[in-house]
């Protein structure tokens, strides 16, 4: 029997979760490993010891790394280069001669979880924005666009220019010269991971718990079973066939011959990353941030008593595993111990003394190794550790939600760490279900119960902080949802129902219903209902009262060094009562965008209604970047939907004068490059903001011609028009964008082409309600025909 994998080393030093390794070429026989800490590390093997020492540090992302990978040396790095992607969408280089990134790749809108290199200096990468790029000597070549959800995996196949990209959409696609080849199916849950093999194979694991192999003609021609949750890496060892696989269940397996030869448990919640070294030693990366090696040469591995104390610490660790619906007591006593398992990994309950404790079976030592102590978990089912994965995402909850006995139920993704407000409005916007049950999805959350139903009776709607009428940000005096599909968000007039061609008409403006709506006198009599457009459309002021009502109470429960006096209080809450807010006020409206985010919504509603006023939007804009960056961290992925929605009128509205029209065009890659990051996962209410943003930045380049960045806004409009589960005011909004963008532009007519724009409108062309939709389909493609 071949000799087993042993502990060779811990290697210490990041301060928080190991998200990312990778083999280095230089030094050989060393990895680099990236983490939550925002830090990229090279480790480098002893000349005198078994251990790994620090060789080098690198930083300069702004948020945490989910992606290393390292590129081979060429002419100008002799010592190569490391790639590491972020959470902050951008892709940093690295030499081995300065800590300072030596290139910067931006592109992407959403964190980049996966890099893989390949010949004469090429990058593959994927996102959270549900592309991939290939990028070559630092531009992008190519965006690979087809996935539904986010890219978890990329790699690339040797030799034939083959590309793999693995989903949250639960597919793999094989792209070649930009197009996809070719989609395997057959995971049931994300890809997380994907090894090649070989020209003609490759490896693909997934939250499904499986490892399935598989032929690029399409074939999956093996499934592997042993992990009992997620699997989020894997790597082939040298011999090319053989891999080792990480996950959610702890542990580290070795894969020979297609069977699980071995597993090494953790003491730690999740094995994120593994890689192998050229001398077949494995690396695991966890989520207590430290870094294991594993070898197999008797030369290489720990003396006996860490290898003891390694044991020690893995059957000290808890495993949280549902066990409610367990009896302890039905559980057997030690003397189940004495029976061999039946395979390597096995794991089997024990009941010792009061207290409940897993153990895995060790093929290769023919024993049972305890591996912790079982405790409940907060959520999830028993094979799991509490987190649900929802629509590519993880949570701590998905809740099964009924609204009717007999309809199918909705689902109502929450983290512990989330506000239940907050997650109790975006499940509302995203169903479009009433506001009055706001309070009873949020109780609901608070019980931390599986399964609801909930009920014809009207509560009344009450502020979870106060008991009072509640402030919903957005919303008008009733605290209602948005009128009926086909409203005017920003006037609440009724449906638009398009003009009917008459010459005695005027045209209507598709989004207010009036007749003021002056269209390109170039374009025909049909297309001026739609666009180009020419006016901007700005989010109006509502509820002067209610707002500051919340200002007032939360500026009580802030810390004293963000709390305002009362007398300033009061001025401000008559000042915007009034509309008279001055220019020695401003500088107090900016102090209140330090309040903590949780209670900042108020403020970003005031000042999204006072940036129209041209004092307050010329003091905005003359802060720079000051005033920016503190509207766009409550933009980016991970901030409340409240937040994200009123973050985006502001900037909406920063178009209503001539400074701020020039402030949204100097800055638009920060913005849109924020602003379309929050797509994923987003409610109706930020759909339209969103998609209003990009309109007035469509109308702004009719009005000053920008080439260079014109093709820019009709991708970034296509790839918010790709988006699976957009809402119809907000596809419409997007659509009437790229109409005003494309007409009389043969240059952007190309760009849109050649992004496959087609596809997207030929379903919408049919599309029943509202109509406008369907209409605005059918003029898009004839300009594109």
């Amino acid at each position: 029997m071949e000799a087993s994998y042993k502990l060779r080393c811990n290697v210490v030093g990041h301060e928080k979760d190991v998200r990312a390794l990778a083999p280095t070429i230089f030094p050989l026989g060393g990895f680099v490993s990236g983490s939550r800490d925002i830090t990229a590390r090279i480790w480098t093997p002893n000349e005198h010891d078994i251990d790994f020492m620090e060789a080098h540090r690198v930083s300069g992302h702004s948020n945490f790394i989910a992606a290393v990978c390292v590129m081979p040396p060429d002419d100008t790095y002799p010592h190569g280069l490391i790639f590491t992607g972020s959470n902050d969408s951008t892709i940093l280089a690295f030499s081995l001669e300065s800590p300072e990134p030596v290139l910067k790749l931006e592109g992407h809108t959403g964190t980049v979880c996966s890099l893989a290199t390949g010949k004469f200096g090429t990058l593959l990468s994927g996102s959270w924005d549900t592309t991939a790029k290939i990028w070559l000597n630092a531009k992008c070549m190519m965006t690979l666009s087809g996935h539904s959800a986010a890219v978890w995996a990329v790699a690339i196949l040797p030799e034939q220019g083959i590309l793999l990209t693995g989903s949250a959409d639960k597919t793999i696609k094989m792209w070649k010269a930009g197009r996809c080849e070719k989609t395997f199916s057959g995971h049931e849950d994300c890809v997380r991971g994907l090894a090649v093999l070989s020209g003609a194979e490759f490896l693909s694991c997934s939250n499904d718990a499986t490892v399935r192999r598989w032929l690029v003609s399409g074939e999956c021609v093996h499934t592997y079973y042993g992990h009992s949750n997620y699997i989020y890496s894997i790597a082939v060892l040298p011999n090319g066939e053989d891999f080792v696989t990480g996950g959610e269940d702890r542990t580290l397996k070795v894969w020979k011959s297609g069977e699980c030869v071995q597993t090494i448990a953790h003491p730690t919640e999740s094995v994120w990353a593994v890689c192998c070294l050229s001398n077949g030693d494995v690396v695991t990366g966890a989520s207590d941030g430290i870094i294991r090696v594993f070898s197999t040469c008797p030369d290489r591995v720990a003396a006996p008593e860490i290898q003891v104390a390694f044991e020690e610490q893995v059957a000290a660790s808890t495993i949280p595993t549902q066990i409610g619906d367990i009896k302890v007591s039905d559980l057997p006593g030690p003397e189940a111990l004495l029976n061999p398992g039946d395979r390597d990994g096995q794991s089997k309950m024990v009941r010792e003394d009061n207290s409940v404790q897993m153990y895995n079976w060790s093929a290769r030592e023919s024993r049972w190794v305890k591996i912790g102590a079982v405790v409940g978990s907060s959520g999830g089912s028993q094979a799991s550790s509490g987190k649900v994965l929802y629509e590519g995402k993880e949570y701590d909850y998905v809740f099964d939600v009924e609204l009717q006995e007999g309809s199918p139920p909705l689902k109502l993704p929450y983290n512990i760490a989330e506000d239940p407000w907050f997650a109790a409005q975006n499940f509302l916007h995203k169903n479009d279900l009433s506001q009055l049950f706001l309070d009873q999805v949020a109780n609901f959350i608070q019980e931390q119960t599986k399964g609801v139903t909930l009920g014809q009776a009207q509560p009344k709607v009450s502020d979870p902080f106060t008991g009072g009428t509640r402030y919903v940000p957005g919303s008008d005096s009733s605290g209602s949802l948005p009128q009926s599909q086909g409203a005017d968000p920003f006037t609440g007039q009724g449906r638009y129902i398009p003009s009917s061609g008459s010459a005695s008409s005027k045209p209507a403006d598709p989004f207010t219903g009036s007749s003021s709506y002056q269209p390109s006198a170039s374009s025909s009599s049909t297309q001026n209902t739609y666009f180009p457009r020419r006016q901007f459309l700005l989010f109006e002021a509502v509820n002067p009262a209610q707002i500051m009502g919340k200002v007032k109470e939360f500026n009580e429960k802030v810390e004293p060094g963000l709390k305002l006096d009362v007398q300033k209080v009061n001025d401000l809450n008559t000042k915007f009562t009034a509309g008279s807010l001055s220019e020695q006020d401003l500088p107090m409206l900016v102090s209140l965008l330090q309040w903590p985010a949780d209670v900042l919504f108020p403020v970003l509603d005031i000042l999204r209604a006072v940036i129209r006023q041209p004092a307050v939007n010329q003091y905005f804009c003359s802060t720079g970047l000051t005033s920016l960056e503190e509207v766009i961290k409550y933009i980016s992925p991970g901030a409340s939907a409240p937040n994200q929605m009123l973050s985006l009128r502001v900037m909406c509205n920063l178009f209503s004068q001539s400074t701020g029209e020039k402030f949204n065009m100097k800055h638009r890659d920060t913005i849109l490059g924020a602003a379309v990051n929050c797509l994923q996962g987003s409610t109706k209410n930020i759909q339209v903001a969103l998609t209003t943003l990009l309109l007035n930045y469509s109308v702004s380049l009719v009005r000053t011609p920008d080439e260079e960045f014109k093709p820019q806004c009709v991708s970034a409009c296509i790839q918010v028009l790709s988006h699976p589960q957009l809402d119809p005011e907000a596809i419409f909004r997007i659509l009437v964008a790229l109409g005003t963008l494309l007409e009389d532009d043969p240059t952007s007519l190309a760009v849109a082409r050649s992004l496959d724009i087609q596809n997207l409108l030929q379903p919408l062309s049919n599309h029943p309600e509202p109509k406008k939709v369907s209409e605005c389909s059918t003029l898009l493609l004839s300009l594109l025909s």
